[in-house]
């Protein structure tokens, strides 16, 4: 079969995208996130930014040089191009870039881009092998479609954050932006959906993620359990729905103690450990069935017997019965752990003058022992005229024309 899009083919050594070309236009966190994983995994990307740079570059508290560390954080692997976008050269730049490009990532309001020309119902007709992904708070149709969107917004809007917090207390936000991160990840995956079939057909795809259906997506079982019963779900607080003995727990140093005894061999083997044996027989607690009728009689009694002792003895015990089990830790222990250490999930990103910055590395490890990328994320416009000239071909003549007519920039 021939290669349709007459993109490189990879080789055993090469990382699995290599070869893949794509243009990034997106800020903050979910697109650039998506895209992040995509360089990671050796496509080469292109990222457009205004001549102010995206506003993620200026988020405080923490900087390396210019640049905010929260931009630094999911920039890495990618070159840059400043493109403006109110100037017709700007806009002809970006149509030639889709016309060179495997895939366009995109993170604008709905309408937006048909505004300007370069949408993907325009470009296709173009270039009918072209992949886009457009990454939007509520997709590219609906009710809600302008709305604008943001990570603790989606978690309200979607019921996740009702799930969320204590169930004294009020609805939290995740401390983790799901609302984000799980676009960005499910763009990528409709991406690679999207290759596999123009790898078959030569034709492209208009691939529509809207953050409220991912999280929507995300509520699962709980989703489930209401469409089922048509009983609305609380917050869970540190507990499980189903399974009483699936917790938190506080211990005797102050800190607390995950433990998911979710099987009946783990239940008896908590209650033996915990010095609770007389539990396993009670007839209260026979089964999960009863144990979850009585979930107000048992969680005290388990809350007691963990105060006796530490959390990490707590977990020594546990992880050698087979029960699992993990205290909760704080982000300083985490990222220093043996395990995250060995599996170089934080990497040390250089530039070429001495700038510095660590982050979390790609979590999709390979049976090839294949190279890692780190590249620093690129200065603003650091790549502008290599990419006009080199994956564009434009004269140096017309590049400076561009740069005058400030369409494009290039930093020194």
């Amino acid at each position: 079969m021939t290669n349709p899009t007459n993109t490189p083919k990879a080789n055993s050594s090469q990382q699995p995208l290599a070869g893949l070309k794509v243009l990034d236009m997106t800020q903050f966190l979910s697109g650039p996130f998506g895209s992040m994983v995509l360089g990671d995994l050796g496509a080469e990307v292109i990222k457009i930014e205004p001549r102010s740079g995206e506003l993620s570059r200026t988020i405080p508290p923490h900087f390396v040089a210019d640049d905010s560390v929260y931009y630094l954080s999911v920039n890495r692997n990618k070159k840059n191009m400043v493109v403006d976008l109110k100037k017709i050269e700007g806009i002809e730049v970006i149509k030639n870039l889709v016309a060179n490009c495997d895939i366009v990532i995109e993170n604008f309001r709905p309408g937006v881009l048909e505004r300007l020309g370069i949408s993907y119902d325009k470009l296709s007709e173009l270039k009918p092998s072209i992949i886009w992904c457009s990454v939007t708070g509520f997709g590219q149709d609906g009710p809600w479609r302008d709305w604008p969107a943001y990570d603790m917004m989606i978690q309200a809007l979607s019921g996740g954050m009702s799930l969320t917090g204590t169930t004294e207390g009020p609805s939290v936000r995740a401390g983790i932006p799901l609302g984000d991160i799980s676009a960005g990840l499910y763009g990528v995956i409709g991406i690679l959906a999207a290759l596999h079939e123009r790898n078959l057909s030569g034709k492209g795809k208009h691939i529509d993620i809207a953050m409220m259906d991912c999280q929507v997506a995300m509520l699962s079982y709980q989703a489930a359990y209401y469409l089922h019963s048509g009983q609305v779900p609380g917050r869970q607080g540190t507990g499980h729905d189903s399974f009483p003995t699936y917790g938190t727990f506080p211990t005797k140093d102050g800190k607390s103690i995950v433990v998911t005894a979710n099987t009946e061999k783990m239940w008896k083997e908590m209650a033996n450990c915990l010095g609770l044996s007389a539990l396993i027989t009670d007839p209260r607690f026979i089964t999960n069935k009863e144990r979850l009728a009585n979930r107000a009689q048992i969680e005290p009694l388990l809350q007691q017997a963990f105060l006796a002792r530490n959390a990490q003895d707590w977990m020594d015990d546990f992880l050698a019965l087979g029960i699992p089990a993990g205290v909760v830790n704080t982000l300083d222990i985490t990222l220093n752990s043996p395990q995250i250490q060995h599996r170089q999930m934080v990497v040390e990103l250089k530039d070429e003058i001495g700038h510095s910055v660590k982050v979390v590395a790609n979590p999709i490890k390979f049976n090839e022992d294949l190279s890692t990328r780190s590249d620093y994320p690129a200065r603003l416009g650091e790549h502008t005229d290599s990419i006009l000239k080199d994956l564009l071909g434009y004269s140096d003549e017309q590049i400076m024309n561009l740069n005058t007519a400030g369409a494009v920039y290039q930093c020194d």
